[in-house]
């Protein structure tokens, strides 16, 4: 049995089959039924079968298989086809590719990606776009910073300076806070006592056991009276100046501001007077330094209406009196005292001064300039080894948990730590100036009080939650409060100040921006100024209660005995009336 090959045709005249070849047998046995055209590779195929020209119905499926084969209308078949070529279309179904909008790289986007050389070239130029690329960032990112931390603890740009500034004063020095915190001074000795005036009663120790669970009233007292005295009104700072015991002088208050005015958010001022070769540094009546901020530094801004209790001035009023009456509560009131070189230099003969100790002190600047401060100690304690300590007494207080978010009455006895946190967050700068305050009056402890109201909307009645003590250098390493830092920045302004003609002169931190401008002035300004003072505790407006008050029921009962009275017009009930009027 051999292996049928098949019949080839031959073409004697050239290359390819004949032009009327018959088919052989394997390919249907010369049938026409199948038709053959010339194509190439690059050529679409038509249709193998059409399955569309199925027959519609039921019994036509016989006849649809031997018809779909069927290309005997070539024409037709060929029609359609480049026909359904024409209209094929080819679609991507990837989404289109999203471009960042927002952000500080939406506007710096990658060029078009070079071709891949590896050369030295291109990779300089890859690493010097990366290296803008990066700078860019960094400054989009501190300008929002800065942005948004000088719009803190309501300094936006509607905020008002501490004092008005004139047309006639005229712009000394402009001292950015960025070149204070490159400032560093050490004072080379410690500083010596020239004078400790006042009185100054012990510290109750039964107050470091109270608890929220275990709270006290926070008491008022407004038979003792507090000093707020000014540098050049010191009878002693006069005295030590016409003996030339230093060159500059100031207060602990005054020093304070200054040693922690990078963390300053309001606006503050200082009056410098350059008498001789003399230099003293004043507050104004009624300045911003006699008050203690609140929520100064922190995230969301109080309200700026100064009816509103808690708004900045009226949580600032209230945090002033809380620290007086605390100060003063937290004392044995035995009438046992430590009594010191010279009374109160401040209160006159016959009355109650509260329990303060002036003590004057002084420190070596250069081998030219010395500086007297005078600092407050409030009261004294004695350690287990029976020496005597000087305490520093302060409170910060609480006026709605909402505000904050951290409620102290829940949080003191198991978060202590996350209280304090808050507080340094929202009060930097106060939490610094009492600090710096404990530092300059060489204190041996400073007592920190937690005073909240009653009730978030009774700002007159507090309660004392809990009383704990810090060592002053402690806490200051605790806040980040350099010593050095602290006294460079007094330096600088002291020989900022020295280099001036005499003359008055006042510095000014600005309301929005972090700088500080001196300004020189006339002699005679913020003497005749009026100042708002704050209203006296007792006259403070008081919340309402749901009981009836006795004073308005004492009103309505003498307009009662009026209106009788007039109705009658007899003489005994004249007087009687006239006596109910009286009552």
């Amino acid at each position: 049995m051999g292996f049928d090959v098949g019949f080839v045709p031959y073409n004697p005249d050239g290359w390819g089959p004949p032009e009327a070849a018959a088919a052989p047998s394997s390919l249907g046995g010369g049938s026409t039924s199948v038709p053959f055209a010339p194509f190439s590779r690059s050529d679409k195929l038509g249709r193998i079968a059409d399955w569309t020209r199925n027959p519609p119905g039921p019994g036509a499926f016989a006849a649809a298989r031997d018809t779909v084969f069927d290309f005997a209308g070539l024409e037709d078949s060929v029609g359609l086809a480049s026909t359904d070529d024409a209209s094929f279309r080819l679609v991507d179904g990837k989404p289109p590719p999203r471009h960042p909008r927002f952000g500080p790289r939406w506007r710096f986007q990658q060029r078009p990606q070079l071709p891949q050389r590896r050369d030295e070239e291109v990779e300089a130029r890859r690493r010097e776009a990366e290296k803008e690329r990066a700078r860019r960032d960094r400054h989009w990112q501190q300008n929002r910073r800065t942005h948004h931390q000088f719009n803190r603890g309501g300094a936006s740009s509607s905020a008002k300076p501490s004092v008005d500034i004139q047309p006639e004063w005229s712009v000394k020095e402009q001292i950015p806070f960025s070149s204070f915190s490159k400032l560093s001074f050490a004072v080379a000795d410690q500083p010596e006592d020239l004078l400790v005036c006042g009185a100054v009663e012990f510290y109750d120790r039964a107050f470091d056991r109270v608890t929220p669970r275990a709270e006290r009233r926070l008491e008022r007292f407004k038979s003792r009276n507090f000093f707020k005295v000014t540098t050049t009104d010191d009878p002693v700072i006069r005295r030590l100046a016409e003996n030339d015991t230093a060159t500059v002088f100031a207060t602990d208050t005054i020093l304070a501001a200054l040693m922690c005015a990078p963390r300053s958010v309001q606006s503050w001022d200082i009056v410098i007077q350059r008498v001789g070769n003399k230099l003293f540094f004043d507050k104004r009546d009624g300045s911003q330094l006699d008050l203690f901020t609140v929520n100064e530094t922190a995230q969301e801004p109080l309200p700026e209406a100064k009816e509103d209790i808690n708004s900045a001035h009226s949580l600032a009023v209230e945090a002033t009196y809380v620290n007086q009456n605390f100060s003063q509560q937290v004392l044995l009131r035995n009438g046992e005292k430590v009594t010191f070189d010279e009374p109160n230099p401040f209160a006159t003969e016959g009355e109650e001064a509260a329990s303060v100790a002036y003590r004057y002190r002084r420190w070596k600047l250069d081998d030219e300039t010395s500086l007297v401060a005078r600092c407050e100690v409030h009261a004294v304690n004695v350690d287990p080894r029976g020496e005597r300590q000087f305490l520093t007494l302060n409170a910060l207080n609480e006026f709605d948990p909402k505000v904050t978010g951290v409620d102290w009455r829940k949080k003191l006895e198991t978060q202590r730590g996350a209280v304090l946190a808050t507080e340094l967050k929202n009060n930097a700068n106060k939490l610094a100036r009492w600090t710096a305050q404990a530092l300059l009056a060489g204190a041996d402890m400073m007592k920190l009080g937690y005073v909240s109201r009653l009730h978030p909307r009774d700002h007159y009645n507090h309660s004392i939650l809990s009383v704990i003590g810090y060592k002053p250098r402690d806490f200051a390493a605790q806040i980040n409060l350099n010593t050095a830092n602290m006294w460079g920045i007094v330096k600088s302004i002291v020989d900022v100040c020295m280099k001036l003609g005499e003359g008055k002169y006042v510095l000014v931190k600005d309301p929005v921006k972090p700088q500080v401008r001196l300004y020189e002035v006339p002699n005679d300004a913020f003497e005749n100024d009026y100042v708002e003072e704050p209203l006296p505790e007792e006259e403070q407006v008081r919340p309402f209660s749901e009981d009836v008050d006795a004073t308005a029921q004492e009103m309505d009962a003498a307009a009662e005995a009026e209106a009788t009275g007039t109705t009658a017009g007899a003489d005994g009930d004249a007087e009687k009336s006239g006596e109910a009027a009286a009552a």
